[in-house]
């Protein structure tokens, strides 16, 4: 078990900052490993931690001036207006809705929702719809232009990713677009508006398994959280360079074929929902 965890760990890593879903890569590869099981939204959630502790590698001293300088602003000691203070804010704005949305459908997000029908019909339906923003979208606006408002929409769109398939940097960077954010800007704001929900939503389900026997114990899920961590470094470093130069097609075009792949896989009874 604990080689299946290092793969899944891998791939956890290598798909959770690309617009494909790795929740949704977690839910399919589960059911192609020797156990054959779907590896958990508790295991997923658990090992995101890894993945956005790369974020908080990666974009370290954004981080620390955004705290920093939302404090002062708080505080009164620079004016409120200030661009990191009110990024502070927009991350703080942007992260309410997944979190409501995620407490009130748990109990569907840990069962229904992980239905390989829904995980095909998401990877399908959002790669389109990324696809569509990144061909209209104006791509002028810049991180320094978003609003409260564009906050709200940001996070409504993070919190689809609840549901796995949809992708949460795939989400919040479509509606970014659709927006007319820049590539970048939209994909940067996405990393940072993930560290609250992802954080939160790992350490809850950390202590809520605590005790709880899962499909990996909680050592091999340390192991692949690590696993995680290293390849998505990697892997952010890629995508931030990548999206400067490219469009999203690749992206698009992988998410419609495996979704499409899926479909006919579960079409036959190949594999079960």
């Amino acid at each position: 078990m604990l080689l299946e965890a290092i793969i899944l760990g891998f791939v956890q890593g290598l798909t959770e900052f690309l617009p494909i879903s790795s929740s949704a890569h977690l839910r399919i590869l589960g059911e192609f490993l020797p156990s054959a099981q779907d590896p958990g939204a508790a295991f997923t959630a658990i090992t995101q931690i890894g993945t956005e502790a790369a974020v908080v590698v990666f974009f370290w001293r954004d981080i620390v001036r955004i705290i920093g300088q939302w404090f002062r602003a708080l505080f009164g000691r620079i004016p409120r207006n200030d661009p990191d203070a009110k990024m502070g804010w927009l991350i703080i704005v942007g992260s309410i809705p997944i979190v409501v949305l995620g407490l009130l459908f748990q109990d569907q997000i840990e069962t229904t929702l992980r239905s390989l029908w829904i995980v095909a019909g998401m990877l399908i339906f959002f790669g389109v719809l990324l696809g569509i923003a990144d061909h209209v979208g104006a791509k002028k606006r810049k991180l320094h232009d978003i609003t409260i408002g564009n906050g709200v929409i940001f996070g409504l769109a993070q919190s689809l990713a609840l549901i796995p398939g949809v992708s949460r940097s795939g989400g919040t960077i479509t509606a970014g677009l659709f927006m007319g954010f820049e590539r970048a800007a939209a994909a940067r704001y996405a990393f940072l508006l993930a560290i609250p929900a992802v954080f939160g939503s790992g350490f809850y389900q950390l202590f809520k398994n605590a005790d709880v026997p899962g499909v990996f114990t909680l050592g091999e899920t340390a192991v692949a959280t690590g696993v995680a961590f290293l390849v998505a470094l990697g892997v952010i470093a890629f995508f931030m360079s990548w999206i400067s130069k490219h469009s999203f097609l690749p992206f698009v075009v992988y998410r419609v074929a495996l979704g499409s792949l899926l479909l006919v896989l579960l079409s036959v009874g190949a594999i079960q929902p």
